[in-house]
């Protein structure tokens, strides 16, 4: 196993902003490779992201942003304490995912939250297209479930990149916060406006 220096994990910590020991094993798991210990990182906070799906969120915030007067954005923020809630970590997440809705856009929260309708609709689309192209069935439906899920990485808010680092979704983000934060967090919705449009975007 490679030896990992102090400042090596001091440097990393300030990289990632988690424990010290956290972010000293997954260096040794990586062998000193941080890209390999960021992504180390990065599945164990979605495993426990997950560890913490089922509990409830009676906290948060409504952040509001509004860019140049011309875009407004509300978006609700849940975590499971008011003691989080008040953390500048975690509004600074509830910022940076306002932004992220004033910037792309999106019209869901997560695929889960697209109607099913929609959600056909753009399957038999893709299905259809690739029938036309003269596709074999045998691969249609894998098509089709690739096409879908570049639908969800362009409308669903956490599906997409996120806006400050391409390497990651933004649910990919939360799932970091929680792992460091240590509670469960949930978008549960947004609406965002724009001056001139008839209707916002909001779920």
């Amino acid at each position: 196993m490679a030896a990992i220096s102090a400042k090596d994990i001091m440097s990393f910590r300030e990289e990632t902003g988690l424990p010290m020991m956290e972010c000293k094993k997954a260096l040794e798991e990586a062998g000193g490779d941080r890209a390999k210990a960021l992504e180390i990182l990065r599945k164990r906070g979605m495993d426990k992201a997950a560890k913490k799906a089922d509990r409830s969120t009676n906290s948060g915030v409504v952040e509001a942003y509004s860019h140049e007067g011309r875009i407004g954005v509300l978006v609700e923020v849940l975590c499971e304490t008011d003691f989080v809630a008040r953390n500048e970590e975690f509004k600074q997440l509830a910022h940076d995912l306002a932004l992220q809705v004033a910037a792309m856009s999106p019209k869901y929260v997560s695929p889960d939250s697209v109607p099913a309708e929609v959600v056909e609709e753009q399957r038999n689309r893709a299905s259809e297209q690739a029938r036309s192209e003269g596709k074999p069935e045998a691969v249609i439906e894998k098509i089709a479930n690739g096409k879908l899920e570049k639908y969800y990485s362009e409308v669903c808010l956490l599906n997409q990149a996120f806006i400050k680092d391409q390497d990651k979704t933004v649910g990919e983000l939360v799932n970091e916060k929680v792992a460091k934060i240590g509670e469960r967090i949930q978008v549960a919705r947004f609406v965002r406006f724009e001056l001139g449009e008839s209707s916002d975007k909001s779920i």
